[in-house]
């Protein structure tokens, strides 16, 4: 027997054995843990499914009934199913919003490449008319 219970066997009123299946999933410093488990699969289902699982499933299984177990709970009619359409919908906002950028970088770099051949041009035809900006000449020492 163990010097604690766990929170089934508290739940039960009952002496927790040094075997019991309960013990190390179900902490006796966590008793809702237990609770929202029994409420919707019930003790007996939860010691059956754990006996007929390996250990090493174990605690997956037990973390898994718990997370179900609190949906359902939120949402009595669909539980964790519930929250397959909201994923949806932040999924395709997050397709949107990349699409809209992937756009936005796409314009921006068609823009830049259409800019350099403009500019070009534009210095040529101010070496032709014989304008000088005076950014080429190295003896502005301030400047370089």
């Amino acid at each position: 027997m163990t010097s604690t219970r766990c929170a089934v066997c508290k739940y039960f009123r009952r002496r927790c054995p040094s075997d019991c299946i309960f013990s190390p999933y179900f902490p006796p410093n966590n008793p809702q843990r237990f609770t929202c488990v029994h409420r919707i699969y019930g003790a007996s289902n939860i010691g059956k499914m754990l006996e007929e699982l390996p250990m090493k499933d174990r605690a997956t299984a037990v973390e898994t009934l718990y997370y179900e177990a609190k949906c359902r709970i939120q949402d009595p009619v669909y539980g964790c199913v519930g929250l397959i359409p909201w994923l949806q919908q932040e999924l395709n906002i997050a397709q949107s919003q990349l699409a809209k950028t992937r756009a936005e970088i796409a314009f921006h770099y068609a823009n830049a490449t259409t800019a350099e051949p403009i500019l070009g041009s534009a210095e040529q035809l101010l070496q032709q008319h014989g304008v000088d900006h005076g950014l080429d000449d190295h003896s502005y020492s301030w400047f370089w």
